[in-house]
């Protein structure tokens, strides 16, 4: 069972790098998908610390095509992905 984005880095509100990195640390735990957006100002800085810090935590990140179900499948009221 897998969940998409439950982990919102809220980056696109122009947040600080630090908060950035709290919020996405703070939110994920294993099958999370992380949101961020690739033109938020304070992404990049961001970045290199919360994949760090992911890696440390013994978290492997990989393409979203690896997370997401495919076939058959629901989606149940809190948005995750089940096996049908």
């Amino acid at each position: 069972m897998y969940t998409v984005w439950e982990s919102d880095s809220l980056d696109w509100k122009g947040i600080s790098a630090e908060e950035i990195t709290r919020r996405v640390l703070d939110g994920v735990q294993p099958g999370s998908i992380v949101l961020m957006h690739n033109a938020a100002e304070h992404t990049p800085e961001a970045l290199a610390g919360i994949i760090e810090s992911l890696q440390a935590d013994g978290y492997t990140l990989v393409p979203i095509s690896e997370l997401l179900l495919t076939g058959d499948y629901t989606i149940d009221t809190t948005g995750r992905q089940c096996p049908a």
